[in-house]
């Protein structure tokens, strides 16, 4: 009986004391890869601009075929403007099909 509460009391403090020391991991999101790509070439296509923002507006997913969206705005001299980045890719092999850039004002 004394060793069942002692190994009780044991767990319960060592279970206590673990909690606070696992570091808190957060996972990436399925989008930042994609995210990535839209900055890198965006960064291609206008090499002057400086990126200021980025967001993920989403993803469309077809039978065979995924598109992540994104919108980046662009700072290039006095103007600023925004990008529609999509990235169409392959589901299975996630090869990239294509990538489309549109500007925006807003």
């Amino acid at each position: 009986m004394k060793k069942i509460f002692l190994c009780i009391i044991l767990l319960t403090v060592y279970s206590i004391s673990s909690i606070h020391e696992k570091p808190i991991v957060t996972a990436e999101p399925l989008y930042a890869k994609w995210g990535r790509l839209a900055m890198e070439k965006t960064k291609e296509k206008y090499p002057k601009a400086d990126i200021i923002d980025y967001k993920h507006i989403g993803r469309m997913s077809e039978i065979n075929t995924t598109m992540e969206k994104f919108k980046l705005w662009l700072r290039e001299g006095e103007r600023e403007f925004g990008v529609l980045v999509n990235i169409e890719f392959d589901k299975k092999t996630e090869r990239v099909i294509a990538i489309t850039f549109k500007e925006v004002n807003r």
